[in-house]
């Protein structure tokens, strides 16, 4: 594929984190959104700057969640919908659209009640993907559940 052309992906994809363990979260694409961000239900500081934290991978039918161990890239301070500045951690990850693959910032926010586990922003989009804002899951299908990469729990 040469350079300058762009894969089309829908607003909402299901979404790979390989160095993670993580396959086929539900993200929404939010090209709104400069930041990405995923959904943590626990954040834990450790030495050397890193953070444990644990990924809700799924939340219905069943909660499904994974413990992830990653190195700080920094501290951001974002102003998301609710208008109310909050300071999060982020890490880096390599993120996967249908094997389409290459290095994303994700910020560690409670995603408590929004339907995806994951907001792709238009910082992880730029140069890879272009988004059709009437279609969804164009890359990806549905039907196969999210995957914490070790089976369920």
């Amino acid at each position: 594929m040469p350079n300058n052309e762009l894969t089309m992906i829908g607003w909402r994809e299901r979404v790979d984190l390989p160095d993670w363990g993580v396959r086929r979260i539900r993200a929404k694409i939010d090209t709104g959104a400069r930041t990405s961000a995923i959904d943590v239900a626990q954040i834990e500081t450790l030495a050397d700057d890193r953070v444990r934290f644990e990924v809700v991978v799924r939340d219905r039918p069943r909660r499904v969640t994974k413990w992830i161990e990653a190195d700080t890239a920094r501290q951001s301070v974002v102003k998301p919908s609710s208008g109310e500045r909050q300071q999060r951690v982020v890490c880096r990850t390599t993120m996967g659209i249908a094997g389409i693959e290459h290095e994303i910032e994700l910020s560690l926010v409670c995603r408590q009640g929004m339907l995806c586990r994951m907001l792709i922003g238009r910082t992880a989009l730029a140069g890879v993907f272009s988004v059709d804002p009437s279609r969804k899951y164009v890359l990806t299908k549905l039907k196969q559940p999210a995957s914490d990469g070790e089976g369920e729990r």
